[in-house]
């Protein structure tokens, strides 16, 4: 998780919770009267009845706003929690971070009293349906096969859990990776980029030939050509998921 101790420093720039992909995950998560959140980084999405959040990078803890939960630095194959101590535990887009993702399934399913929530993404339909990966950054697509863990795997480790899709509109103001899906130039905004931990990782360097073809499209006009059916939808499903389990 070194990672966000680099990327942390603008994440707040880019990365603002989008208010109905949070009417998802509160609802998911029902009537629990405690959460943990789980790889919080800055408290995106937390419920006011987070009772604590757990982050491995202080400088993500560090820009947590007054007011919100108390957090621990610590990670999520070792969560320093007793067994049943939360109602819910919700981990938002930090699986794919984790050195063991079996181990920090297995944390949460201990940890939870009643029910857990996970956000991710469905690796498989995410290189099909986003443009930006499957016809212009191959190397992105390829560094997340390495680290997305199947959808079937997951709710198998979590011990069976239903899969929701979670669409996401066309003017969503977190900007995690696919959240431009309807606004292309903002890829080629190094500050957008350096908010997506995909892009950050795979480097500049990788990235930079396919930036380059898609500021080519976008001045000639052939991706709106290419992509015209995109402008007239209000949200996609690029196979962002909600699994939710219930112990």
């Amino acid at each position: 998780m070194a990672i966000y101790d680099t990327l942390g420093t603008t994440y707040g720039l880019t990365r603002r919770p989008d208010p109905r992909i949070a009417a998802r995950i509160h609802a998911a998560l029902g009537d629990s009267a405690e959460v943990i959140n789980v790889g919080a980084g800055t408290g995106s999405y937390e419920p006011p009845r987070t009772v604590l959040a757990v982050e491995p990078s202080q400088v993500m803890i560090a820009q947590r706003l007054p007011g919100a939960a108390p957090a621990v630095c610590a990670v999520a194959e070792r969560l320093p929690l007793r067994t049943g101590a939360a109602d819910a535990v919700m981990a938002l887009l930090t699986v794919h971070h984790w050195t063991d993702p079996a181990a920090g399934l297995a944390e949460l399913r201990r940890v939870a009293r009643r029910r857990i929530v996970v956000l991710t993404w469905d690796q498989a339909v995410f290189r099909e349906r986003f443009w930006l990966v499957r016809d212009y950054l191959p190397s992105a697509a390829a560094y997340d096969d390495t680290r997305a863990v199947p959808i079937g795997r997951l709710a198998e480790l979590l011990g069976g859990a239903r899969v929701e899709p979670v669409p996401v509109p066309h003017d969503c103001t977190d900007g995690f990776g696919a959240a431009f899906w309807r606004r292309p130039d903002a890829y080629l905004d190094p500050r957008v980029r350096a908010g997506i931990s995909l892009f950050a990782q795979t480097g500049e360097d990788a990235l930079a030939p396919g930036l380059a073809a898609l500021g080519d499209d976008l001045a000639t006009g052939r991706w709106h050509e290419r992509h015209a059916g995109l402008l007239t939808l209000d949200s996609m499903d690029v196979g962002y998921r909600l699994l939710i389990a219930d112990s």
